[in-house]
């Protein structure tokens, strides 16, 4: 992975995090499956590796490959199609399932895939929609995100950041962040029949190694650096999240703050 130039550390555990709902998933070699939400390809790897040499994975994104910092969407992928796994992967960016010019028969895929990217969507409707859309295409749904429910106080900060995040993307002021539309697991699961999919199993997945807390502390404390996001805040709103703020500046450690956990659902 070109990440793990810049962060060796966090990109192999966000790997071995992968690599475990994956195993847990029994993709089998010759699989075809479809990831809608791919990012840097850090799940699109794994997945290639299930899949084996004669499995294919389309890896499908609505950025644009010059999106994402230190390393683009796009300097990931060339990483990944010059390697031993490129075979296996067809990336394509700037493309959106919800569009009706993206379409597949029946049963293409042997899975559909949608990991750690459903906080991106600008609503709930949107997700609901792309599930809806991607279900004629696939056998097999599985999704994985963080759980808002914490198990410890230690998870907190983390907590704080998100909702931080969310309110202000809810109330107009939006961003780029990695946390736009979050949503409880019982949100997802109550969503799942309404976009034509049956849930067959959920359970929690630990998240003991990954950085994703100090990552979103960092971007809510972020905010009130910046008036230009705060400032077209509705004032009630914008007095509401930096108060917040203050909360998380008080009870986030510097670095190494526990992340919320994390679950995955399978449905058919």
């Amino acid at each position: 992975m070109a990440a793990a130039d810049h962060s060796p550390d966090s990109q192999l555990s966000q790997t071995r995090h992968r690599a475990a709902l994956v195993a847990s998933w029994h993709i089998a070699p010759g699989s075809t499956v479809l990831e809608r939400g791919c990012g840097q390809g850090d799940m699109t790897a794994v997945l290639a590796e299930a899949a084996g040499p004669e499995g294919h994975v389309v890896a499908v994104d609505v950025a644009e490959p010059s999106y994402g910092a230190p390393v683009t969407l796009g300097e990931s992928a060339a990483r990944l199609a010059a390697g031993p796994l490129g075979p296996r992967i067809d990336f394509r960016f700037g493309t959106d399932v919800l569009d009706p010019s993206v379409d597949y028969p029946e049963n293409t895929f042997d899975h559909v895939v949608l990991a750690h990217c459903s906080w991106y969507f600008e609503s709930l409707g949107q997700l609901r929609d792309t599930l809806a859309r991607v279900r004629p295409w696939a056998r097999r749904l599985w999704f994985t995100e963080w759980d808002l429910t914490p198990a410890s106080g230690d998870q907190l900060a983390h907590l704080l950041a998100v909702l931080i995040q969310g309110q202000t993307e809810a109330a107009g002021a939006h961003g780029q962040g990695n946390v736009r539309t979050p949503f409880s697991r019982e949100t997802l699961l109550r969503l799942l029949p309404e976009a034509g999919w049956t849930a067959d199993s959920s359970r929690s997945v630990d998240t003991e190694e990954l950085q994703d807390g100090d990552w979103e502390i960092a971007a809510s404390l972020a905010l009130a650096e910046t008036e230009e996001r705060p400032a077209t805040l509705p004032e009630p709103v914008r007095q509401f999240v930096l108060s917040q703020i203050d909360v998380l500046r008080a009870i986030a450690k510097p670095r190494d703050n526990r992340a919320l956990a994390a679950y995955t659902v399978t449905a058919h």
